[in-house]
Formats: structure tokens, C-alpha cells, sequence
């Protein structure tokens, strides 16, 4: 097999677009695939590369096309109802699984598919992109500051930038459900915004704070950075305006609504209505911020920052570092986090990151 290819599945998305168009800068070749034949028709043609049509229904196709790859990237979400079709035929055909989800459900069933992976000889690791290397990254090295830490509490925040279609679609497919946080080891259920604070976020270059308050949400390092760090207590945060966030706390009086089917299906509606998503200067007037804090038995504290470029564009550069990694050799069978086989300097290789220590 070429040691440049790999299969991009979900490529006509707003990230696999992304992905597809800046695979050069790292020598890679993917191989263009999804569901809708003119899309990716159109864009192979734009950027000389093949396409292929599959369906992960259709596993005779789909385990050809895995056949004659070694990595596969699967961009195609909700993933919730795609990454076991897409991981089951990789364990299959021996095909190393990276994808670019978030969801905690989804990282605990692709964990459970361990065992098999290393059976088969590949690795599995869900979250090569701003959903988790970023956190991930940062989880570990305040473990190996404090490798005593009880705690972990991570934040992430952007400036500019906006959402594409794919995590908007999943934010609409998730409205109505509450939160989650890890104590004392466990997953465990939450109200969506139970806790609240104020963050200093690095901003970068001149070393500036960005004071923002974040509320607690169900963010993939609750799965992911226990793994890599077993740290017991995990809770995750994003940035949001007190306003919504006193809005969004008496949402549980309505999350019988939000579940509905109809207030789901206008909401994607919508979603479809607006530009897929954010613009190449928009992403390139955005940041995104990350902050991490661990705390011991006795109360002392470590502290990370990192600042970045935007989310899409993150996902990009780490997803591609990552899979360039993986076919040069780079791995270990088995369900992976991205520090805990990368390390968590693998972050400092996306152009424009820069991380604080206090």
C-alpha cells in the first residue's frame, strides 16, 4: 500500500472539505468518500483526487475500499450512528480507525472495542482533532506536573470563527439532554450547566489573559482524559455569556420539548439554511483558548493554557499530523487517546499553538 493514502470518509463535509484541500501540506493523498456521488464528484475533480461512493451499509463496498488503505478518517457524522458501522469493518479489515467526533457515548463504545483491535493488529482513536488533541494534550501534562492530582477541570473557548453544518446538526441532535461529569471514576449524570466560573484564558503571542466565564458541558475528555490520565474526577467547561447561561439552567423545565422530534427537525432545518460553514478569513481572524487546572488531596493547584488557531482549522492540521504518524508506523494497537500514544507535545506541532505554564 502507498504510505500517503488514506481514505477520507464524511470528505463533502465542512471539515473533510478542510481536510481534503490542505492534505498536500503534509504529502498526504486521501482518497475522497462519502455518500453523495455529485459533491464529491465535483470536488475530486477540483482538487485531483479520486472519490469513491459508499454507503456503511453497504459492507461488501465498504470493506473494499478499507482493503486497499491502512488508515481510514471518518469525518462523516452524527457519529453516534456511524463510527460502529466504520469501526466494525476496520476491525474487519485490519484498517487503523481515526475519526474527528466529541461525543462521550461514542469514545466509551469505541473503547470497548479494544480487545478486538489488538487482536486485529490496528489502532482505534476517536478525536484527532480539536475534539480532543488540544485537552487531551493538556490533561497530561498537568498529570505528569501533578501526578498526584484527584482533579482535573478543563475549559475551551473561541474568538470569531462559527459552526459548520456537521456540529451544528449534532448540537441539534443532542438538544434537551443534560450533562455529564466523571466522580470518582464513574460517568455520571448531570444537569447541562450545574457548574459556573470565571476563566483566565491565554491569549497569545503578547501573553494576555482573556477573562471568560464557562459553564460545565459534556465534553469528550470526560471519556478521553480519564483514559490517558486516571485522573477520578473530571468536569469540562466551555465559554458562554452569563446570560445564556442562566437561560440554558432552567432548560431541564423543558427538555421534554427539546427532545421532541418536530423542535429537532426544525432546528436542522434551520441549521441547513445558513452557509455550511465558518469562511477561510473567519477561521483565520478566530482563536480558540484552552485552560486546564488539577487539584491534590491537599488543595494545591497546577495550571495550562494553550491558545490556538480555530477549531476547523486545528482539527485539520492535527488530524493530518496524526494520520501521517500512523502510516509511517507510529502506533499502538489497541483503543488510543492522541497524548497518551502521541505524547502531549504532539500539540506543539500544530502551527500557531502556544501553551503557559504557571
Amino acid at each position: 500500500m502507498d504510505n500517503n493514502k488514506f481514505l477520507l470518509y464524511g470528505a463533502n463535509g465542512y471539515t473533510g472539505r478542510l481536510i481534503a484541500r490542505f492534505a498536500n501540506l503534509y504529502g498526504l493523498q486521501p482518497i475522497l468518500a462519502g455518500r453523495s456521488r455529485e459533491p464529491l464528484k465535483e470536488m475530486a475533480k477540483e482538487l485531483d483526487l479520486p472519490f469513491k461512493v459508499l454507503l456503511l451499509d453497504d459492507e461488501q463496498a465498504l470493506t473494499a475500499a478499507l482493503e486497499e488503505v491502512s488508515v481510514v478518517l471518518h469525518a462523516a457524522g452524527p457519529f453516534e450512528y456511524t463510527a460502529k458501522k466504520m469501526a466494525l469493518a476496520c476491525l474487519k479489515t485490519g484498517t487503523h480507525y481515526l475519526d474527528i467526533n466529541g461525543a462521550i457515548p461514542v469514545f466509551e463504545m469505541l473503547k470497548g472495542f479494544h480487545q478486538q483491535a489488538v487482536e486485529a493488529g490496528i489502532m482505534i482513536m476517536p478525536g484527532v482533532g480539536f475534539d480532543v488533541v488540544p485537552t487531551d494534550c493538556i490533561a497530561l501534562v498537568l498529570k505528569n506536573k501533578m501526578p498526584q492530582a484527584i482533579k482535573l477541570q478543563l475549559a475551551f473557548a473561541s474568538t470569531g470563527g462559527g459552526l459548520s453544518h456537521g456540529t451544528a446538526t449534532t448540537m441539534a441532535g443532542n438538544l434537551g439532554e443534560g450533562g455529564l461529569a466523571r466522580i470518582d471514576g464513574k460517568i455520571t449524570n448531570e444537569p447541562l450547566g450545574a457548574k459556573g466560573m470565571m476563566v483566565d484564558f491565554f491569549k497569545g503571542k503578547n501573553h494576555a489573559s482573556k477573562r471568560l466565564f464557562v459553564m460545565s458541558i459534556p465534553w469528550g475528555d470526560v471519556s478521553t482524559a480519564y483514559t490517558t490520565t486516571g485522573i477520578p474526577n473530571i468536569e469540562t467547561y466551555t465559554g458562554i455569556s452569563k446570560k445564556l447561561y442562566y437561560i440554558l439552567k432552567a432548560q431541564s423545565l423543558f427538555n421534554w420539548l427539546l427532545r421532541t422530534a418536530f423542535v429537532r427537525k426544525f432546528a436542522i432545518k434551520k441549521i441547513k439554511s445558513l452557509p455550511a460553514g465558518p469562511t477561510d478569513d473567519q477561521r483565520k481572524n478566530a482563536k480558540s483558548m484552552v485552560w486546564g487546572r488539577v487539584t491534590d488531596t491537599e488543595g494545591a493547584i497546577a495550571t495550562a493554557r494553550l491558545c490556538g488557531p480555530d477549531g476547523y482549522t486545528l482539527t485539520m492540521h492535527a488530524s493530518l499530523i496524526i494520520i501521517k504518524k500512523v502510516l509511517q508506523g507510529n502506533f499502538e494497537p489497541g483503543y488510543q487517546t492522541p497524548a497518551n500514544q502521541f505524547g502531549s507535545t504532539i500539540i506543539e506541532e500544530v502551527p500557531g499553538v502556544e501553551i503557559q505554564y504557571d
